[in-house]
């Protein structure tokens, strides 16, 4: 199934049918990307006397409960509610879920035992600066991210006047493929999530930020039609899985 649709430079199109998911699969226990501690992910059979929710061991169906933690596990997907006292949700603010995006991949800058993107580096890269979404991978990008664990680790992160650009020109939604935008340990600062969200200003509410992302190095960078699927939850952040369209 094609799709035609206006854009800021003409009309485009975009196939359906070939979509690319970059998020990454959730699973049970370890082998999942993890961070700031989180406990690993827990698929648990739900049994009693007269129940087994396992079809392998007899049971009439598979019925299981699941033990995650947003944040730490997986992809997942986050409001400004992640830093403000309003209790505010992903189901309050997300309304809309396609959106036109640009993939930008950005080699990180290491120096003084940091690694980030460099402000310059990306906006070398960007070419699409009208679009409503801005995907980032870095470069490096072995599959190991997939499963990587990145507590205690002092891993990657963005550098903030990125994310005050990306505010300034009017980028709703910022996916990384990383455990966070800002360094694992900065003080309780959070200085690039509260530039996007322009919290010391007038506060992008329907603005999101999708971390631990993973886009395969055969996805090339460009114009693309993103369709952000979350999951319809009453809490700030929930696991998501973002899903790309090449737009021709």
């Amino acid at each position: 199934m094609v799709i035609t649709f206006e854009t800021p430079v003409g009309v485009k199109s975009a196939d359906l049918n070939k979509p690319h998911r970059i998020s990454i699969p959730l699973k049970h226990g370890p082998d999942n990307p993890n961070c700031y501690h989180a406990e690993n992910p827990v698929f648990e059979t739900i049994e009693t006397e007269n129940f087994i929710g396992d079809v392998k061991r007899g049971g009439s169906v598979n019925y299981k409960k699941i033990t995650l933690t947003p944040h730490g596990n997986g992809t997942h997907t986050e409001c400004y509610g992640h830093i403000s006292a309003d209790d505010t949700s992903m189901s309050q603010i997300l309304h809309k879920y396609h959106f036109l995006a640009e993939l930008v991949s950005v080699k990180l800058y290491e120096t003084g035992g940091e690694k980030f993107v460099r402000f310059r580096d990306f906006i070398r890269k960007r070419k699409f600066e009208f679009t409503e979404a801005v995907i980032i991978r870095t470069l490096p990008n072995p599959e190991s991210k997939t499963v990587r664990n990145h507590s205690g680790t002092n891993p990657p992160y963005l550098d903030p006047e990125i994310l005050k650009y990306l505010c300034q020109t009017g980028t709703l939604h910022v996916i990384v493929d990383l455990p966070s935008l800002d360094p694992e340990e900065d003080g309780g600062n959070l200085k690039s999530h509260k530039e996007f969200w322009n919290i010391q200003g007038k506060v992008r509410e329907e603005s999101t930020i999708t971390e631990l992302c993973f886009v395969p190095d055969d996805i090339a960078d460009g114009f693309y039609l993103l369709n952000l699927q979350t999951a319809n939850m009453m809490i700030d952040a929930t696991p998501s899985n973002p899903v790309i369209y090449k737009i021709y």
